[in-house]
């Protein structure tokens, strides 16, 4: 028999691999509350940013339902849906690296930018103020910001893996994720703090380039993790962890990766 390829697995799919066993099994039936995140988090001692991950995973192939303020239900699926692929990055995974990269980007675009480096970043983002968010036309002046940040160091290579890391936002994971959290007020919000990005660029401040590029994209992870505000609302006895005698494995932790820095954070 000729060997597999050994796949190392994200965290977030063997906890969404753990969760649609459970449902598949009859742990948790159709119509039934899982576990909070917080609690499933504590009891597989992982982040609660990855037990997002695995609900959405879940919910974009519709075996679960996210009801803000009330909690997360088991569905019925349609049809026969795909496991999470292999090839879908989480979204938090996705903004990590990106706080990494495009901080150190921000940095050195504060060192060499020209003022049509300058006038490239300003144009998008006065395209961006005038746009509705959420939408298409919004992402696209979004995604215009930050490449233009990065084309001000002159290496084509960093415009297109910028470039490449942003356009992941549209899988389904982050799109669905995005649903819930995203809004004008958040843009706004975010508009702030790409003003302060481009700012800090124009003024040459390598340090607070930096800075505000890492605050905007924590920030942006943040936002994503805010509670689906349904925390208390699964009564005792119901929906809760410590009813079910088939409790998630811990799964396996992720091989890490040998690195000089680290800026890509754990949450």
């Amino acid at each position: 028999m000729p060997l597999e390829a050994v796949e190392a697995r994200r965290l977030y799919r063997q906890v969404a691999d753990q969760l649609r066993s459970l449902i598949d099994s009859g742990e948790y039936a159709v119509g039934s509350r899982l576990p909070t995140e917080r609690e499933l988090a504590e009891q597989l001692k992982i982040s609660r940013p990855t037990v997002r991950e695995a609900l959405i995973a879940l919910e974009v192939e519709g075996r679960v339902r996210i009801r803000v303020g009330s909690g997360i239900y088991v569905t019925e699926p349609a049809d026969a849906a795909p496991a999470p692929s292999a090839v879908i990055e989480g979204p938090f995974e996705l903004l990590r690296a990106r706080e990494f990269l495009e901080s150190a980007i921000a940095e050195q675009a504060a060192r060499v930018a020209t003022k049509d480096d300058v006038a490239r970043i300003d144009a998008s983002l006065i395209a961006m103020e005038n746009v509705e968010h959420p939408g298409e036309a919004s992402m696209v002046h979004d995604r215009a910001f930050h490449v233009a940040i990065a084309g001000s160091l002159g290496n084509a290579v960093l415009v297109r893996v910028v470039g490449e890391l942003f356009d992941q936002r549209l899988n389904p994971y982050f799109a669905q994720l995005a649903h819930y959290f995203e809004s004008p007020g958040t843009w706004r919000t975010a508009l702030d703090e790409h003003r302060a990005v481009r700012d800090a660029i124009a003024a040459h401040d390598p340090d607070a380039a930096r800075e505000a590029m890492r605050k905007h994209l924590a920030r942006s992870q943040e936002r994503f993790a805010q509670n689906f505000g349904a925390e208390a609302a699964a009564p005792a006895g119901r929906g809760r962890v410590a009813r079910s005698p088939a409790k998630p494995a811990k799964p396996k932790r992720e091989p890490k990766k040998q690195a000089k820095s680290g800026g890509a954070r754990r949450r």
